[in-house]
């Protein structure tokens, strides 16, 4: 919970669909970018941005933007201006990079020597004032602050090898990933097809789903002639209210071609020999929506096991379990089944005050804390309760919660972080505060308890995090498609830098 109140923030939410079968297409491409976009909203809320595109030869390409959520930003008259594409991409931000204006809004279209491309990222480029300085030296403006509109602009530089009259996008995504080796996810559409890519690191999350009759959402049969079309998207959570099917993920360093004739591997960039994966293990402690699948494995199993290895690493004499609403649930009820005490709930939260931590200015934030729950007292007056929370980043949101607790009759409170202390900050695309910010960096944290008035405080260690998240992931799907030299696309590993200043990749400034 104190994510939100922090100003922690993932940075963005892709989302693209592209109709199956003949053009112009009878499905609704606009209307389910919108929903798709919808169930990515918990990535940002400050802009929404589509651009949907017709196919044809040349091409009709249609953008709409707008501050705020996708439901304010795309009234029905927008979408409205959007129906006639047989293609899209759509985009939601919270910034990390970038100030927060309409300017800043994905996706970027921009003209190159063979049309327009639309491209939508999330991620933050760790090169990015290296590559600002080169794109600058070949003549080419930026017109805003965004790593997203460099991307975009690399794109459009011609490769060294390319022919004059047919572009080599497979060249061009390869060159930029040369370039800059995280992190992005990108979704890049070009007349009729959306290339979809992953860093080789894989840290920022994509996946591919299938729409699929309605009638048929539900049926064991796997049959493409079904298919409808296919949409690609920052989590998995986006496709039951549009009716696809999880299909697979976009595995690090791919680049899938789709188009209406289906789905196709490209291209596979390696790391360097050696280097692990490294998606960001905060996806599965709080980014993500917990009906979301990362590495075959559901996000809200995940933060089950985070709490029972919490209870195993962190037990106390209590009474009863229980949690700072919403995000932290699933570790409650993990570590109430491994520790064998009841879990209740002791926070009513009211849920029209809104998600704080998606405002930019740190007044905004801190207005939202003050009303946010009330206290369920009957369920735990004279008890000693355990509250699990997925996070103490500075240590001033969780205190007035402990003095609501004990002030409505808890006897003692006893704090247990599903998570362990953030260190360092992030420099991959989420929105941490400065090192000197952080509670785990200030000398109130030797004794934090105290700080904070609770009776105990206990975190998960970075140990046994990373073994609850690895512990459920199968192995990774389509195996068929990844050739011999591309195996080390299959090895496990996490980026857990800034929990431990372990980055995966040399930053450079």
């Amino acid at each position: 919970m104190e994510f939100e109140e922090s100003g922690i923030g993932e940075e963005c939410g892709v989302f693209g669909c592209v109709a199956a079968g003949e053009w112009p297409t009878q499905l609704e491409v606009a209307q389910i970018l919108s929903l798709g976009l919808v169930a990515l909203q918990h990535r940002g809320q400050e802009s929404a941005g589509f651009v949907t595109c017709n196919g044809a030869s040349p091409p009709t390409y249609t953008t709409h933007k707008g501050m705020g959520l996708v439901s304010t930003a795309f009234p029905p008259e927008a979408l409205q201006k959007l129906r006639y594409g047989n293609l899209g991409i759509c985009h939601t931000r919270y910034s990390t990079t970038g100030i927060s204006e309409l300017q800043n809004c994905q996706p970027f279209v921009v003209d190159t020597l063979h049309g327009k491309i639309a491209v939508a990222h999330n991620g933050e480029l760790v090169n990015a004032h290296a590559l600002r300085k080169k794109v600058m030296r070949h003549g080419v403006g930026l017109s805003t602050s965004s790593d997203s509109e460099l991307i975009t602009q690399l794109l459009a530089l011609t490769p060294p090898m390319e022919e004059l009259d047919a572009p080599d996008w497979v060249a061009r995504i390869k060159n930029l990933m040369m370039e800059t080796p995280t992190s992005y996810s990108l979704l890049v559409m070009f007349k009729d097809v959306i290339y979809a890519v992953r860093d080789p690191y894989g840290n920022r999350p994509l996946c591919i789903g299938r729409l699929v009759p309605i009638s048929k959402l539900h049926s064991s049969g796997d049959g493409e002639e079904d298919t409808e079309g296919w949409v690609v998207s920052s989590e998995s959570c986006s496709f039951q209210s549009i009716g696809a099917r999880y299909y697979r993920e976009v595995l690090p360093g791919e680049i899938v071609q789709i188009s209406r004739h289906g789905i196709k591997t490209l291209s596979v960039v390696p790391r360097p020999e050696g280097d692990l994966p490294a998606f960001c293990i905060f996806e599965y402690v709080y980014f993500a929506r917990p009906d979301s699948i990362f590495e075959g494995q559901m996000v809200y199993t995940v933060r089950q096991r985070c709490g029972r290895q919490l209870a195993i690493e962190a037990p106390t004499d209590a009474d009863v379990v229980s949690t700072v609403p919403e995000s932290a649930t699933p570790a409650a009820l993990g570590y109430a089944q491994q520790s064998g005490l009841p879990y209740i709930e002791v926070l009513c939260k009211n849920r029209y005050v809104g998600r704080t931590f998606i405002q930019p200015n740190t007044r905004l934030r801190q207005l939202g804390v003050a009303k946010k729950f009330g206290a369920l007292t009957d369920n735990f007056a004279g008890k000693r309760v355990v509250l699990i929370d997925d996070s103490i980043v500075r240590g001033n949101t969780i205190s007035p919660i402990i003095k609501l607790l004990k002030e409505a009759g808890a006897t003692e409170v006893h704090i247990r972080v599903a998570s362990p202390p953030i260190r360092y900050p992030c420099y991959m695309g989420i929105n941490i505060p400065t090192k000197e910010e952080l509670i785990a960096n200030k000398p109130e944290f030797q004794d934090i308890a105290g700080y904070i008035g609770a009776d105990s405080v206990k975190y998960l260690s970075v140990e046994g995090l990373v073994s609850a998240v690895q512990e459920g992931i199968t192995s990774i799907q389509n195996d068929k498609m990844i050739s011999s030299s591309n195996k080390s696309s299959k090895r496990v590993g996490h980026c857990t830098a800034c929990l431990t200043g372990k980055y995966p990749v040399e930053l450079e400034w």
